[in-house]
């Protein structure tokens, strides 16, 4: 794809920048229902303008269709104990810490601007009781989230299945 270049709006090859890599980490579940994270890559950007005449600029379009979105402010040591997603969501950490500990152990740390895709309602409750994640605030300050809830159906292992 061309990029124009501000003086000439003439496109050079030299002038493109490289395809951008971002990353999220995925919750999901496998087949026994045990949860797991795993930081994924998206990777399939292109070039083009969100809306005319505004310049282009990197695009993923993972999927189409409803969402909702939800702010939501957590209170300084807020934890939401063991439990699933309520639906497939993407979560962006606004402001402040927060964590994710999947069944199988592994905790994550999500600062502002990362990004997490829960898709763990699928899991099944262990041994210890547990079932989709432990996830709770970082600090003594309240945490402000962004939660996009898509209509998607929650699968089993496919770690990483949006690229």
């Amino acid at each position: 794809m061309a990029f124009a270049t501000a003086s000439t709006g003439a496109a050079r090859a030299e002038d493109v920048p490289s395809r951008p890599t971002m990353w999220y980490w995925h919750n999901w579940a496998d087949h026994h229902g045990i949860s797991h994270m795993t930081k994924c890559p998206l990777r399939d950007f292109d070039l083009k303008t969100m809306s005319a005449p505004a310049g282009p600029q990197w695009q993923d379009r993972l999927k189409s269709g409803p969402a909702q979105v939800i702010f939501t402010v957590q209170p300084a040591h807020w934890n939401g104990v063991w439990h699933p997603d309520p639906k497939v969501q993407w979560i962006i950490p606004l402001k402040g810490a927060w964590y994710v500990t999947a069944m199988d152990g592994h905790k994550v740390v999500m600062g502002p601007g990362e990004v997490s895709l829960g898709e763990d309602q699928l899991s099944r409750r262990d041994a210890q009781g547990h079932v989709g994640h432990d996830a709770g605030n970082v600090g003594d300050a309240p945490v402000e989230l962004m939660v996009v809830q898509v209509g998607e159906a929650p699968t089993v292992d496919q770690p990483c299945r949006f690229k």
